[in-house]
Parts: C-alpha cells; sequence; structure tokens
C-alpha cells in the first residue's frame, strides 16, 4: 500500500506540487491515460480554491479500495471563511471572485465521488475520490 502524501497550499506554486504528486500516485495506482488528466485537473482545481479563497490549506492524497478496484482519496482542508450557501457553490457559473465558477462543479464531474463539507467561519473540506475501471466484462 502507498504512504499518503500531504502537500501544503500556500500560493500558486503549490498548485502545481499538488497536482503532480496527486498524478505520482495515480500512476501508481494504475491510473492511466485520461484518467490521470482528470484526476490532475480536478487536484488543480480544488488546489486553486484553497489560494483563492482560503489563502491556504492542505491537500492529502491516499488509496483506496472498492470491491476489486484501487482509488486514489484526495482530501483537501483549509480553514478559510468557509461556504456560506453550498448549493449555489455547486452550480456552474457561480463564482464569488469574478472566475468562470467551474471549479467545484468541475472536479465533481471529473472524480466518481465528492464530498463536501463547509460552513461559514469553519473552513471547507473536499474529497474526492477516483476509481480505476474495471477491466472489459468484468462486473
Amino acid at each position: 500500500m502507498l504512504e499518503p502524501v500531504k502537500v501544503d497550499i500556500f500560493g500558486e506554486s503549490d498548485i502545481v506540487t499538488a497536482r503532480q504528486r496527486g498524478r505520482e500516485m495515480a500512476l501508481a495506482l494504475g491510473f492511466q491515460g485520461v484518467d490521470l488528466t482528470l484526476i490532475a485537473t480536478a487536484i488543480s482545481e480544488i488546489a486553486r480554491n484553497i489560494v483563492k479563497y482560503a489563502g491556504r490549506g492542505e491537500i492529502h492524497f491516499s488509496a483506496g479500495k472498492r470491491d476489486a478496484r484501487q482509488g486514489i482519496v484526495v482530501e483537501a482542508r483549509d480553514s478559510g471563511p468557509g461556504i456560506s450557501d453550498l448549493e449555489l457553490a455547486m452550480r456552474d457559473g457561480y463564482s464569488t471572485q469574478g472566475g468562470l465558477g467551474l471549479g467545484l462543479p468541475g472536479a465533481k464531474r471529473l472524480m466518481d465521488d465528492f464530498e463536501i463539507q463547509s460552513s461559514p467561519g469553519h473552513g471547507t473540506v473536499v474529497t474526492l475520490k477516483k476509481w480505476t475501471r474495471l477491466p472489459w466484462g468484468a462486473g
């Protein structure tokens, strides 16, 4: 089993580091091709949200297992201002800072499992999971 990895997020260069570390773990877990790109892109989106909205935080990467499939678990944590309206924040196009509003909903679409916990004044935790594909004809 792979050892968990933690990346502290303080600025733009940490977004690149998080993306690289997540991609390395995904590759070691057996992800290939487009799935590696999807995972790296989702990591970039949530890391960018940490920098933009909270200023700092951390992302943890670990291996997961679901039935016969390996997976990567990505947990992003910050102690920022939190999100007062999660339903609104998950709508495509919604942004409080003039961006495209694709960060959270985009990350959700790219991964297999998505969970977010947030409350004003208490920060945000986003958990993303991606599972390796079953062999053709299995399951």
